[in-house]
């Protein structure tokens, strides 16, 4: 059987487990010994983007209060971009002097959760990251957009595809070169998913566009499968499905790397990642934290 033409060849894996898989995890600080091992093995798996800091204040976001450390320590491998989430202009000038190729901002679709996040409005939001992204073009450096609560939000519920695609606009107008549709709390099913993405895709070109879909429901897989027939060829994953989102009762987190890549490979796309050695790093860095894998690939695999 043909695979459908509409498949892109190749898909983009952004690994978002050092960072978004991290930031909420309870307990203990993470030694920052093992975030970069953590990097160095993700890099060594072939993924060629990993998100590896959050330049955020440690008094909100404890886990992260060692970005500089981590940045400076790991080892760049040549042909991997390594990402730190920037909020603001302190974050960024943190960011830019630790090293960070890239830097991302983080916006959300739905009013109410901003306010209730950041106590603003989304236009109050966005017009903080104009001066952000402004520096960061005097350095040379890519800006990458995230929305979140693109298919629901714990407060107002369902979001209008309009409405998402406005502030995407937004963003890329302000000039993000990617932006990443997030599905913070995984309410979404596939259709809910192509009729987003068809409200977006009508202002950015699909090729601007990723997918972050969190399982909470278990539909990740099947909301990602719907976007990539699409056109959408760059998916946000966590290594063993860590992070969740603080806000979703019962938010079970981020979508496995081993599970897409599974479903990649057996779809016959590229993504340049070993499925081995990335399996073998989920089952290292769940031992590390004492949790268990959130990935049925590496359990399905198990620990060699």
């Amino acid at each position: 059987m043909a695979m459908p033409d509409s498949l892109p060849k190749s898909v983009r894996i952004v690994e978002v487990g050092p960072r978004d898989g991290l930031q909420n995890e309870p307990g203990d600080i993470i030694p920052t010994a093992v975030k970069v091992e953590l990097i160095n093995r993700l890099a060594d798996a072939g993924l060629s983007y990993v998100e590896s800091a959050s330049f955020v204040s440690p008094k909100w976001v404890p886990q992260m209060g060692d970005a500089t450390d981590v940045m400076q320590t790991i080892e760049r491998k040549p042909g991997v971009t390594y990402a730190a989430l920037t909020p603001n202009l302190k974050g960024l000038e943190g960011a830019i002097a630790a090293g960070a190729d890239e830097v991302a901002v983080f916006g959300a679709a739905s009013e109410a959760f901003t306010q209730k996040n950041i106590n603003c409005s989304i236009k109050e939001s966005l017009e903080r990251f104009v001066p952000v992204i402004e520096r960061a073009r005097e350095a040379n450096i890519r800006v990458r957009g995230y929305v979140s609560t693109v298919m629901g939000c714990p407060y107002e519920g369902d979001i209008a595809p309009a409405q998402v695609a406005s502030v995407c606009r937004d963003l890329f107008d302000m000039g993000c070169y990617e932006i990443s549709l997030g599905d913070t709390i995984g309410v979404g099913t596939p259709i809910k998913a192509k009729k987003m993405l068809e409200a977006v895709a009508a202002e950015i070109p699909v090729e601007k566009l990723a997918a972050h879909f969190h399982d909470t429901y278990g539909q990740a897989l099947a909301n990602l499968y719907s976007v990539i027939e699409e056109g959408v060829a760059v998916v946000d994953t966590s290594v063993a499905g860590l992070g969740g989102c603080p806000y979703a009762k019962g938010a079970s987190g981020n979508v496995a790397t081993e599970d897409v890549l599974y479903m990649l490979n057996g779809l016959g796309i590229e993504t340049g990642v070993d499925l081995n050695k990335l399996v073998q790093t989920s089952h290292w860095i769940t031992a590390q934290l004492g949790r268990a894998n959130g990935s049925k690939v590496a359990l399905a695999v198990g620990c060699e």
